[in-house]
């Protein structure tokens, strides 16, 4: 008797349209909104911030931004670390070259040149597709980070290769370099999450959503339906590209503080947010958010668990993470293609009937 549609009665088109038509779903979304913004600064310390919770905010905008080409759109790619690197470079040029501008205008325009670098790399789209497609964006990965190692005005013309965020502050407080506080680094992470999952929800669920998804199910019919596969392939790509650049423009700046292109943006990353939209749900907001938390969360449950609880030693733990994640990949494409997201549709369908069978 918990979760009911009995008494959630519209009486507009607007109404009947909302993102959560149940009440409590609408109530169990702000709680969350209010516990993330007015609860966990304050109770967040250095541990909390770095090993789980910046890491999924940056995570989740990136999945979000692969969910939209690959779940939404049906475009296959394997060049989001590259693109991510876009994002981190452009962010650090930008900051040593505008250093009266503000850090959040830094990371917007970031985001904005990965979207650039995205439409280009994502006309073979045009083209080909599927495997093929795949081929191309993972030559686009290896491509970007060995320009960005061999070019050395990237870099500042460092002899290290690496690059530094230069300490910036919002509104007075410091958002990046040695000296930010943990729950700075939250609040900054959080308000891009949050604007930007709206903007994708908003996105996907109105004409421009309808477009790619028509694309992704079926290009020719879609075509001939009148959809512009042109503009909605490019427009895919352009919005993509744009999160994972904001992803790595915060996964630069706010997070690490200093990175080698190699070594943070190789092609592991790539891999790896492809791991958390399959784990998670294609073509599902919660679904990306829901694998970038499982991800960013069970290397810090198996430390604990193993390493420091059992003692396993570490390169054990390690392995034993990519065994779990391998087989809960080929488990979740077996038995379950939509990933968690749909798991969660299940059950507040069953919750909805209970205690009735049918």
């Amino acid at each position: 008797m918990i979760y009911r549609e009995a008494g959630d009665f519209k009486t507009t088109y607007v109404a009947d349209a909302q993102t959560f038509p149940i009440k409590l779903d609408r109530l169990g979304y702000y709680a969350t909104l209010l516990i993330a913004f007015l609860v966990v600064p304050f109770v967040i310390n250095d541990y909390w911030a770095n090993a789980i919770l910046v890491p999924f905010l940056i995570y989740a905008i990136a999945a979000i931004g692969l969910n939209i080409l690959t779940g939404y759109c049906g475009q296959v790619s394997l060049g989001t670390g590259g693109f991510m690197a876009v994002g981190a470079y452009a962010c650090y040029k930008l900051m040593t070259a505008f250093p009266e501008v503000s850090i959040l205008i830094h990371i917007v325009l970031a985001g904005g040149i990965t979207a650039a670098v995205g439409v280009l790399f994502g006309l073979p789209s045009l083209r080909i597709k599927g495997f093929y497609l795949a081929v191309a964006t993972l030559a686009a990965q290896f491509f970007l980070v060995w320009l960005f190692n061999r070019v050395p005005w990237f870099y500042n013309y460092s002899a290290s290769g690496q690059i530094s965020a230069p300490e910036r502050s919002v509104a007075g407080v410091i958002v990046t370099g040695p000296q930010t506080d943990p729950w700075a680094q939250y609040m900054i992470c959080l308000v891009f999450v949050t604007v930007l999952a709206l903007v994708a929800r908003n996105l996907t669920r109105g004409m421009q959503g309808r477009q790619w998804m028509a694309i992704r199910d079926m290009d020719i019919a879609a075509e001939i339906i009148g959809v512009n596969p042109l503009r909605a392939k490019l427009t895919a790509f352009a919005v993509s590209s744009f999160y994972i650049g904001v992803a790595g423009a915060l996964f630069f700046s706010v997070y690490l503080g200093a990175v080698e292109v190699g070594e943070a943006f190789g092609i592991q990353k790539s891999f790896l947010v492809l791991f958390m939209i399959i784990i998670g749900g294609l073509g599902s907001i919660f679904g990306s958010f829901a694998g970038a938390a499982f991800l960013v969360v069970l290397p810090v449950v198996l430390k604990v668990v193993g390493s420091d609880m059992l003692g396993w030693p570490t390169d054990l733990v390690a392995h034993l993470q990519l065994v779990i994640v391998g087989a809960l990949i080929m488990g979740f494409l077996i038995l379950e293609p939509h990933g968690l997201a749909q798991l969660w549709r299940l059950a507040k369908e069953k919750l909805r009937l209970w205690p009735f069978p049918h």
